[in-house]
């Protein structure tokens, strides 16, 4: 249900963010590979890419922590990554015109194992016990939804926009704008995005995604 890309955007959105700062531990392998699903392998060869970046460094027996050289790093990457430069503001103007266009396809060619899967997203964001997990599940839910579509350009766009989620900007926006009561109404109104998708119910449920995107919107960037 992840991918490499996505545990990449999450190091490197908090390091950008400053949550992470030289000299900082970083969670062991295990724990990143519980956390977002993937195998030790494809763990070892997305920390293997940030030590050639220069951004971490790891040493034996002791763990991975953040180089002193990170931040001139991050300002290098950030010119060539267009992920990087792409703003909050650009993300919201690119999901409010693309999350309802593709509610068609998705309900054309969604199936039971999918909607499974959206249930299980709704239920680990609704558990999540910090918003970076939150938020998490929040992303995974419409990259699944995405994926129902059977596009896979579509699923591409999608896992872009995660990893657009997954860098600074984006969780500093969040941080200071989910309050526990925005996050309950979130969580309902991914309930009911989702019941509407199971029920193959288009006009409903392109009418949930656009209301859930400007009330995100709303709240995120107060417009």
């Amino acid at each position: 249900m992840t991918s490499a890309s996505t545990l990449r955007g999450f190091i490197l959105g908090n390091l950008q963010s400053g949550q992470w700062r030289a000299g900082d531990r970083l969670p062991t392998e295990r724990e990143l590979s519980e956390r977002f699903g993937l195998g030790r392998t494809a763990v070892r060869k997305v920390l293997q890419e940030l030590k050639d970046l220069a951004v971490i460094r790891q040493t034996v027996g002791s763990g991975t922590y953040v180089t002193d050289r990170a931040a001139a790093a991050l300002k290098g990457l950030a010119s060539e990554d267009p992920v990087r430069q792409t703003s909050p503001a650009q993300l919201m103007e690119a999901r409010l015109a693309l999350e309802p266009a593709i509610i068609e396809m998705v309900i054309g060619n969604a199936t039971a194992d999918d909607f499974a899967q959206m249930d299980a997203c709704c239920a680990k964001a609704e558990a999540a016990k910090t918003l970076e997990e939150f938020e998490y599940w929040d992303g995974m839910l419409h990259e699944v939804i995405a994926n129902a579509a059977r596009n896979t350009f579509v699923s591409s766009v999608f896992r872009l926009m995660n990893q657009v989620r997954a860098q600074g900007e984006w969780g500093v926006l969040k941080r200071r704008s989910v309050t526990p009561e925005r996050r309950l109404q979130y969580q309902a109104e991914h309930r009911a995005l989702v019941q509407a998708i199971k029920e193959r119910d288009l006009p409903q449920a392109k009418a949930l995604a656009t209301a859930h995107l400007l009330h995100v919107r709303r709240n995120l960037l107060n417009f």
